[in-house]
Parts: structure tokens; sequence; C-alpha cells
């Protein structure tokens, strides 16, 4: 099981699915698609979720998706993440996630890109998260899905090596935020836009395989 506050975060989270964009379900029907597709066909499924710097969005990504599969029940599904570049997982999106209900441990300070363990439950294995490019030897290097949630990634990288399904799902920035009083409200919609359509996502994979 999730986490209690993640999993009663979530359970709100499921009752906004109104509020995503017609087109935009539509393209997040075609990510559903591919998971239902792997998974009919008992194989592992893995996604790569991609921005510039690994340090907001696809961290954002990366999480919500894995957490959507637990909660939805869909094995056998992996979430990685990656960057065009690497810098360091910002801690302002590290505290929104917080804030949904996601535990991290303490990362070692001293280090400019720092590595934490991301748990989403008691009963799941810890998620180790930092910023790496996408081709990083941690990430799967083939038969994956790249989530591109950033348009300049998007735009950089005509060409993922290894993927076999490409997805472009693009988020607004919170970055430009940064050190403002809008800061934790902006990085707070950001996450719980991400995870509502994650959520959403997993959601509608799951009625495939139900109706299949």
């Amino acid at each position: 099981m999730l986490h209690s506050d993640l999993a009663q975060y979530v359970q709100v989270i499921t009752k906004e699915f109104d509020q995503i964009a017609d087109q935009r379900k539509a393209d997040l029907q075609e990510v559903s698609h591919y998971v239902s597709q792997k998974l009919s066909a008992d194989k592992e499924t893995s996604f790569v979720v991609i921005c510039t710097h690994n340090s907001r969005r696809s961290h954002f990504g990366q999480l919500w998706l894995q957490a959507a599969a637990y909660y939805y029940h869909l094995p056998n599904v992996r979430t990685f993440s990656g960057g065009t570049e690497a810098t360091a997982f910002h801690p302002n999106a590290v505290a929104a996630l917080e804030r949904a209900g996601v535990k991290f441990s303490q990362p070692d300070e001293s280090n400019s890109n720092p590595h934490y363990l991301a748990s989403l439950g008691s009963d799941y294995p810890a998620v180790r998260v930092f910023s790496k490019k996408y081709d990083h030897s941690e990430n799967p290097q083939s038969s994956f899905a790249a989530i591109m949630v950033c348009s300049d990634a998007d735009e950089a990288c005509p060409f993922i090596s290894g993927a076999d399904a490409r997805f472009s799902l693009p988020y607004e920035d919170p970055k430009k935020y940064d050190n403002t009083p809008q800061e934790s409200e902006q990085y707070d919609k950001r996450c719980r836009q991400i995870a509502r359509e994650m959520l959403y996502t997993m959601s509608n994979a799951q009625w495939k395989m139900n109706d299949d």
C-alpha cells in the first residue's frame, strides 16, 4: 500500500480527471495503450521521463507514474527519469512531493547533485532519484518508452536511442517561480497536475486491460 498521506492525496486526485482537457486525455490514452499492450503480453513496461535538466518535471513524472502503477495494481511497471544534461533534483520539487506524501531520505548535502531514496509505501522498494542524463547506466537502454515533459528536451532530442515508443507531454516549468511568493503554490500546482495526468493514464490502462 501507498503511505497513508500519499494514498489520501491520490484518492482526491482521482476525482479530478474531469479537469483534464479532451485533447490532453487523447494524448495520455496513447501512453495507456502502450502500457496495456505491454502488460497484456506479459512484458515489463519501462518509462524514462525526460526534461532538460532532470531537476523538476521529470522527477514528478517518474514518481507519479510509479505511484499510479502501484495504486492501480499494474505489475511490472518501472519508471526512470533523465535529462539532456545533469544538474540536481531541485529541493523545491522534493518539497512539493513531500507535501503530497512521498517520503525522502536525507541526502548528502555536500554533494552538488544529491542522491535521495524516495519511498512511496512500505510494501514497495525505495527509488533512488538524482539528476542524470537520460542515457545514464541506471536507466534502461532498450525496450522503454520515452516521455518528453518539456518542449526544449523534445526539440533537442528528436531521437532517443533504445526507445520503442516516444510520447510528448510538455508541462510548464515551475522554475520561473523560484524565490517568489508563489513558489510553493506553483510547485504544488505542477506536482498535482502531473499526478492527475499520470493517475489518469494508469487508470485508463487498467480499464483497457480489464476490457480486453
